[in-house]
């Protein structure tokens, strides 16, 4: 069963308050929640993008949905 988009929310801004000020890959948040993770990547990217955190690709922001390949995801500054 595929976890509710509350859940992987929840395991993004976790990591990424536990790992601030540094980045963290958004698939850590997919594989705490399955052992089958990959299916969960685009969702799981899809929610990064509503939530307040930056998508960088080699440094550079990027939107989370459309980025292709490794994408990595920080707080952003104000919170």
């Amino acid at each position: 069963m595929d976890p509710p988009d509350d859940a992987i929310a929840h395991a993004l801004l976790c990591l990424a308050r536990d790992r601030a000020p540094r980045s963290f890959c958004p698939s850590e948040a997919a594989r705490a929640l399955s052992g089958d993770w990959r299916p969960l990547m685009p969702r799981v990217r899809a929610l990064a993008a509503t939530l307040p955190l930056i998508a960088t690709q080699k440094g550079t922001p990027v939107d989370p949905v459309t980025a292709r390949g490794p994408i990595r995801l920080t707080l952003k500054a104000d919170r």
